[in-house]
């Protein structure tokens, strides 16, 4: 019996998801699919390796690609300088794409934005961005960039020529995301994170989220399409599902399955490697959607991490329904198996959003109305007190 792959779902999907804006004056028609992300550059002790980088870049350029992404915080301020030294310094200034972001630790109040913006275009060497997105938008970081001009300030650099397009990093649920697209028809772009593994994780939202971003018609850039690293070095037992397939790496699949999803614009590969931009070029020349096998494969490669977990949560929502003092449970759990699946980074990361106004376990007041509602039976209260633990001591 055929299984539909993943792409063939959303075609079927009542979800429209439109294509990027395609006219000649906007750049974002013209970004190839593979980003370059300068966050995760090969290092010589505690400094870029300039020349590595460069090697890379050209290879990079060569092959066709344009688009490179930076931040200011990235490396300790040395990925906006690499990006001077190896992209800006070398190529003409509309060869390249280049996008910078706005990070809530690099200011306090709208009079900051601006001399911080100029120092972003100094080291990188240029004299606009084009594209400039308000970073890690949530909801707690939206509101102090609400709050102080933030996205106000960016309209007034974006009319001086100084951005071509504004848009945002986000990383929260998809209600946030929604708020903030309808209070800010200007963002033209979003940035999600999207990989195989994450897309029906509750904790991380990808497929609501691309859903809302089509509903609102805005292209995608995907960040994290293998997890920083964990989707190219899976585990023995789960990276020989794919290599069985004997159809390319396993950076490969994760990094075909995010660039073929309706609306994405361009997939950001931090690059370490000579060998990793050589496989991300082969993979994105010859760019294909994953096929009904491969999909089987990416399933079972899913299914596999997920058996790591001890929480067997499905997500049905029952106990947040119930619970007097509005503990996201399911949100909790789900960034705990993340955590004891594959260690990464952002497990914690998504767990201090979803606690966020004292909805940490700790204001848990032993009711049991959630046990009463689990139809999986799960001993909640005792397990929530597991899941804080974890993280404190993760922390």
């Amino acid at each position: 019996m055929h299984q539909k792959t993943i792409h063939e779902k959303w075609k079927d999907s009542s979800i429209s998801i439109l294509p990027p804006m395609n006219t000649d004056e906007s750049v974002l028609a013209k970004i190839k699919k593979l980003g370059f992300g300068f966050m995760r550059l090969p290092m010589d002790g505690e400094k870029v390796d300039i020349e590595a980088v460069c090697r890379m870049t050209d290879a990079f350029i060569e092959a066709g690609f344009n688009y490179f992404d930076t931040a200011h915080g990235y490396l300790k301020g040395m990925s906006e300088v690499a990006v001077r030294e190896c992209v800006s310094s070398k190529y003409p200034r509309e060869s390249f794409i280049l996008a910078n972001k706005l990070s809530t630790n690099f200011f306090e109040k709208r009079e900051d934005i601006r001399p911080l913006f100029e120092e972003q275009l100094s080291l990188c060497g240029v004299d606009y961005f084009d594209v400039y997105l308000m970073h890690s938008q949530n909801s707690a970081i939206y509101e102090k960039y609400n709050r102080i001009g933030a996205y106000e300030e960016a309209a007034a650099l974006r009319r001086e020529g100084k951005i071509k397009h504004i848009g945002i990093s986000f990383h929260d649920r998809a209600e946030v995301l929604e708020k903030i697209l309808s209070e800010h028809p200007e963002i033209e772009v979003v940035q999600l994170q999207l990989n195989y593994l994450d897309f029906d994780d509750p904790a991380v939202d990808g497929r609501r989220n691309l859903e809302v971003c089509g509903r609102y018609g805005k292209p995608v850039l995907v960040m994290e399409p293998v997890k920083g690293g964990l989707l190219a070095d899976l585990p023995d037992d789960i990276g020989s599902i794919l290599s069985s397939l004997g159809g390319g790496s396993a950076a490969s699949y994760a990094l075909r399955f995010a660039a073929t999803l309706p609306g994405v614009t361009a997939v950001l590969s931090g690059m370490g490697s000579d060998k990793m931009v050589k496989d991300n070029i082969s993979t994105f020349i010859n760019l294909r959607e994953l096929d009904e096998r491969e999909s089987a494969a990416i399933a079972k490669v899913c299914d596999v991490f997920r058996s790591k977990h001890t929480i067997p949560c499905t997500d049905c929502k029952y106990c947040m329904e119930v619970c007097p003092v509005g503990i996201p449970i399911p949100h909790l759990f789900a960034c705990y198996n993340k955590q004891l699946a594959t260690g990464d980074w952002s497990a914690g990361y998504y767990y201090k959003i979803h606690t966020r106004g004292g909805k940490d376990p700790s204001v848990c007041i032993g009711c049991s109305a959630c046990e009463r509602a689990c139809p999986q039976g799960i001993k909640i209260r005792d397990t929530l007190k597991e899941v804080a633990a974890k993280f404190k001591e993760d922390r």
